[in-house]
């Protein structure tokens, strides 16, 4: 099995800054990909931003100049530093990871973290 652990969330105003982070365990030779996604009250979930099994990233265009994706493999941990926040990224947040071990992949996602953007 793989656990992720998220944190970082939070209130802040708008305009402000925050940092997700997310952080696997467990049994895996490797991970494929890695991505943050987030859900809005009453709406699907989104692809915010991620990074491909080829190491590109890959945002989606209402974060585009104001997050950036990063990681520290050696941790095994993802980060989301989101800056210039706006009250329409209020949702909650999710990790996935996709992981490989002895030739089998796994798709599995964190508990999530709130965000609220509000003054």
């Amino acid at each position: 099995q793989v656990q992720l652990v998220e944190s970082g969330g939070g209130l802040v105003q708008p305009g402000g800054s925050l940092r997700l982070s997310c952080a696997a365990s467990g049994n895996f030779d490797s991970i494929n990909a890695m991505a943050w996604y987030r859900q809005a009250p009453g709406k699907q979930r989104e692809l915010v931003a991620a990074f491909t099994s080829g190491g590109t990233t890959t945002y989606t265009d209402s974060v585009k100049g104001r997050f950036t994706i990063s990681r520290d493999n050696a941790k095994n941990t993802l980060y989301l530093q989101m800056n210039s926040l706006k009250p329409e990224d209020t949702a909650v947040y999710y990790c996935n990871f996709i992981t490989r071990r002895l030739g089998t992949y796994r798709s599995s996602w964190g508990h999530g973290t709130q965000v609220t953007v509000s003054s």
